[in-house]
Formats: C-alpha cells, sequence, structure tokens
C-alpha cells in the first residue's frame, strides 16, 4: 500500500469525512488491523475563502500547488486535493509535482457512465456550477450532458454550503429546500444528481431521494484508496 497526500481544510468538516471513508474502505478491502497511509497538508480555509471572493484564482492556485509538493516531498505517491470547487486550480497542482494527481471529476464521472447515466444534475458552489472546469471535463472525458440548477437555486445551494455546511450546520429546512431542487432537475431531464462539493453529502443521503445520488466525498475517497492499492 502505497501512501496518500491530502490536501485539506476547505472545509475540514469535508476533509474529516475523507479520513474516515478512506480508512474505513481500506479496512474492508485489506481487513484486519489495516488502515490508510496518509500524509495530509491542511490548509486555512479563510484565506482560501476571501481568494475565491476576490477571484483571485492564480494565488489560490499557488498555495495548493505549494501544499501539494509539500506532500511530496515529505514522501506521498499520490495527491488527493478534498474538495470540488478548488479542482479549478487542478492544473496549476499537477504541474507541481511529479507524482498522480487524482482529480474528483474523474472518479464522479466513472461512477456516472457505470451507472448508465447520460443526463446528470450537478449540485455545488456557484463556481462548480457555473464555470466550465467541473461540468465541462465531465462533458468532454465522459460525454455526460450536465445540467444546473435555475439561477435562483444555485444561490440557494451556494447560500447553504457557505453559511452551514462548512461550519457543521445541518438545518431540515436547508436539507428540503434541496430535495425540491433535486426533484425539478429530475423534471428538467436529470436521470441523476451529483452532490458536488464535498459538504453536499453531510445534509442529502441516498434514502432522501428517488434517483441515483453521486457523493464525491464518498467517490473521491474510493478512488483513493483503488489508487493506493495499485500504484507499485
Amino acid at each position: 500500500m502505497k501512501t496518500i497526500g491530502l490536501i485539506g481544510g476547505m472545509s475540514w468538516e469535508s476533509t474529516l469525512e475523507y479520513y474516515r471513508l478512506i480508512n474505513e474502505e481500506v479496512h474492508a478491502k485489506l481487513g484486519g488491523f489495516h488502515s490508510a497511509r496518509v500524509l495530509m497538508h491542511s490548509v486555512d480555509f479563510a484565506e482560501v475563502e476571501a481568494m475565491q471572493q476576490s477571484g483571485d484564482w492564480q494565488a489560490a492556485g499557488q498555495l495548493l500547488a505549494d501544499s501539494a509538493h509539500r506532500l511530496e516531498q515529505a514522501g506521498a505517491d499520490a495527491i488527493v486535493l478534498c474538495t470540488n470547487t478548488m479542482h479549478l486550480c487542478a492544473d496549476d497542482i499537477q504541474q507541481a509535482v511529479n507524482i498522480p494527481f487524482l482529480h474528483i471529476a474523474d472518479a464522479t464521472g466513472d461512477a456516472v457512465v457505470s451507472a448508465g447515466l447520460k443526463h446528470v444534475g450537478l449540485l455545488g458552489t456557484r463556481f462548480t456550477m457555473e464555470q466550465d472546469f467541473y461540468s465541462g471535463r465531465l462533458s468532454r472525458k465522459f460525454g455526460l450532458d450536465v445540467l444546473t440548477p435555475p439561477e435562483k437555486d444555485r444561490g440557494i445551494i451556494h447560500r447553504v454550503i457557505y453559511e452551514e455546511l462548512v461550519h457543521g450546520i445541518i438545518r431540515e429546512e436547508s436539507r428540503r429546500e434541496y430535495k425540491r431542487i433535486i426533484t425539478g432537475m429530475v423534471k428538467s431531464g436529470a436521470q441523476g444528481v451529483i452532490l458536488g462539493c464535498t459538504e453536499i453529502g453531510l445534509l442529502v443521503k441516498e434514502a432522501d431521494c428517488d434517483i441515483p445520488l453521486f457523493d464525491t466525498t464518498r467517490l473521491h475517497a474510493d478512488a483513493a484508496v483503488d489508487l493506493m492499492l495499485k500504484i507499485g
């Protein structure tokens, strides 16, 4: 088993889920007393959030590239960025290291294609829903038709993430709003919905919906374990 390098802290709530899920999957695959070989560099989310709001993606990319470089120097065999939104800086990270970078949209696209779906909804921050770095990759690499909610609903999704979920706040009224938005996307043709923010899985579960939900945190964590056990 090789060592995975996690870039975390965006938010620490979902990074905690990554650590748990990766270790659970390693134990499920290897049994016994096995746990994951993990290195983590956790950034201050306040700094990253300020860069997001100001649109300073160059500074954000430099910050995350530095994290990836530190992890490689410390002995990581691959890099996992524990956030969807900051994959906007994926190229900066990959260029900073000589080890594999596991893109979250690839793990997600593989799962959607394996489920036999073509039309899929995408929930996430405004950055993820409205820019091309995520939906464009899913379309170009996996041939998926990616749908996003209307403007008003995108605002609701984004607000709940930043005002509630990244702070560990789970509200039933927000769950109802997310379920309403998902229902609307199904009516617009979505066969499944990608939970394209690593905190959304804390709020919405498979049991809450009648269509497939693709929890990117779990998919990314499982793909990380597969990579850890494959590299060699």
